[in-house]
């Protein structure tokens, strides 16, 4: 189970690419809409876990074994840690115990077509805290919308490569007139 879902992640190929504007409005509004310092569109590769999108740290990957979002994606809903120092999974981790000691911790799967979890959208506190049922089904929606932000992505490099193969340019980098009919 595990090789299909770092296959589908790859498949992807979004891992270890640019920052782009559509996934940073999702965690600006994720961080907005829970009034948290550090939200993150996290991708959960082999070894570790790859941020797409960060608002509040200044990391761009950190090792699986410290990750939060590996727990998150074992299942399809969202996971909500309201003091992670009183979880046993979390209590040692480096991100609590020092820099940027996190306290509170939400992430939502994102799920791609065929089930696979692919990481999450997450948001994080420095304080604990609870997270009202309403505002757990508000982050799940919005992970919905990183997974079709992911989707989009995918779509643009393969209408790339179709235009590649099919005219030998690329039609997506460079506005062209279309030709015209006799």
């Amino acid at each position: 189970m595990e090789l299909q879902r770092l296959a589908a992640l790859r498949a992807c190929a979004i891992l270890d690419t640019a920052p782009h504007p559509a996934f940073d409005c999702l965690t600006r509004a994720a961080a907005l809409a829970f009034d948290v310092p550090i939200a993150l569109v996290s991708l959960v590769d082999a070894e570790r876990q790859w941020f797409k999108s960060v608002l509040g740290v200044g990391l761009r990957e950190t090792p699986r074994s410290v990750s939060f979002c590996s727990h998150t994606i074992g299942g399809f809903e969202p996971m909500v840690v309201p003091d992670v120092t009183r979880d046993a999974r979390f209590a040692q981790n480096p991100l609590v115990t020092g820099a940027p000691h996190v306290r509170f911790y939400a992430g939502a799967p994102l799920i791609e077509e065929d089930g696979y979890a692919l990481g999450s959208l997450c948001i994080l506190d420095t304080r604990p805290r609870d997270l009202p049922p309403e505002q757990v089904r508000l982050l799940g929606h919005l992970a919905d919308a990183v997974m079709h932000a992911i989707d989009a992505h995918r779509t643009r490099l393969e209408l790339k490569e179709l235009g590649r193969r099919l005219n030998g340019q690329d039609y997506l980098s460079a506005p062209q007139a279309l030709p015209r009919r006799a």
